[in-house]
């Protein structure tokens, strides 16, 4: 079974990269098929894969204002020829699952979520468009269309695989397609189980707007709580301006700081909407409660009043209030049982459950194609019936 990975785009370690990772660790001669690659924003983290990037990535601008090309995306996915692989395995949040694949071949999509700019954040990203009549007035109906083209491209997928409940949902509301269910990998045995000793909370997360990091903050300065921020984007700056003294920003951390902060805190908070939410697993790996909004994946991975607390109104005040009942139930929380709660995403149930799941899948795929190859006879006048040759 010849097997081919497409990525979105290599530009940044978020949770979809974490997943292509392990991906390339299950099927290791497989080439990445993507938009552009920058090694620089990637670190080493693919260097030994082969990578095959898109006319995109050769064009001036390509991958430093790589978001301006987004008319010639889907362009760019359908250029690839993947015709001499049997196996497609997609990783998608945005166009990757647009590639053109042939009836003998059977293309897997591992979606992390419908693309979100053209689906469930249309509004919100239509919002933050700068102030230029030409943009303002062109980019809906660019992306009208794109929203035509990717539920189009979304129908040629054979077998799609969602990272949660909640984006299976998604998905067969925004595709009309069914989707199984495979939990992202957390490597649970890299962290260390601590006990808060540190007395701090902690939010590890890219600065995004999206990421609701301000309601962590605005929480803790409210309630004077020391709080570690862990992470780097384009809201930095907004978000240091509302920081109090108790507020701490670590800007990029390595996996082994990472591991050390969660371990030390005394609760990790989640207070955004996520698809599936690895770092509130990783948290949980180490240890600790999690404050999660009770939307998403959240809902799945934290199990209320056992691995942690939920609050319903995502705003700072909704998140005061899961805080302190938080402390006043602080003691009902047992590491243990919140790690080994944690230890049913580990990366080893992943890569079991994708490996069986893309062989099972290839091995029904192919008999059904070579069934449909047999020759049939005319059927018989007594019956009507038709008989394979």
């Amino acid at each position: 079974m010849r097997l081919a990975l497409v990525h979105d785009h290599l530009n940044q370690i978020g949770g979809a990269e974490r997943v292509l990772l392990t991906l390339t660790d299950i099927f290791p001669d497989a080439p990445i098929h993507t938009l552009l690659y920058d090694p620089h924003q990637i670190a080493d983290f693919f260097h030994d894969r082969k990578i095959e990037t898109s006319f995109l990535s050769q064009l001036p601008g390509g991958r430093r204002y790589f978001k301006w090309f987004l008319p010639l995306m889907p362009t760019a996915f359908e250029s690839f020829d993947l015709s001499k692989y049997d196996v497609i395995l997609s990783s998608s949040s945005a166009l990757s699952k647009g590639v053109i694949t042939h009836p003998h071949q059977l293309h897997v999509c591992y979606c992390h979520t419908p693309t979100r700019y053209l689906w469930s954040d249309t509004h919100e990203y239509l919002e933050k468009l700068p102030e230029r009549r030409r943009v303002r007035l062109v980019l809906p109906m660019l992306l009208s269309r794109l929203r035509m083209w990717d539920y189009q491209a979304a129908q040629r997928v054979d077998r799609f695989v969602a990272n949660s409940r909640w984006v299976a949902g998604r998905i067969k509301k925004y595709y009309g397609r069914d989707a199984d269910v495979i939990y992202p990998p957390v490597t649970t045995g890299y962290f260390r189980v601590g006990d808060g000793r540190g007395g701090y909370y902690v939010i590890t997360s890219r600065l995004r707007p999206y990421k609701k990091v301000d309601l962590a903050i605005e929480a803790c300065n409210r309630l004077k709580l020391p709080l570690v921020v862990i992470g780097k984007g384009e809201d930095e700056a907004r978000l240091r301006s509302l920081a109090g003294p108790t507020i701490t920003f670590k800007g990029y951390a390595t996996e082994a700081e990472k591991r050390e902060l969660l371990a030390d805190a005394v609760a990790f908070i989640h207070p955004q909407e996520e698809d599936f939410g690895i770092t509130a697993v990783e948290a949980m790996a180490a240890g600790r409660p999690v404050i999660a909004f009770r939307r998403g994946g959240a809902c799945e991975t934290v199990v209320d009043g056992v691995t942690g607390v939920f609050f319903d109104e995502q705003s700072w005040e909704g998140l005061a209030d899961a805080i302190l009942r938080f402390r006043m139930a602080r003691n009902q929380f047992d590491p243990a049982a919140i790690r080994k709660h944690a230890e049913q995403f580990d990366v080893q149930v992943f890569r079991d459950q994708m490996t069986q799941y893309v062989q099972r899948n290839w091995e029904a795929f192919h008999d059904d194609s070579r069934r449909a190859l047999q020759p049939m006879r005319i059927t018989t006048q007594e019956t009507g019936s038709i008989i394979p040759g």
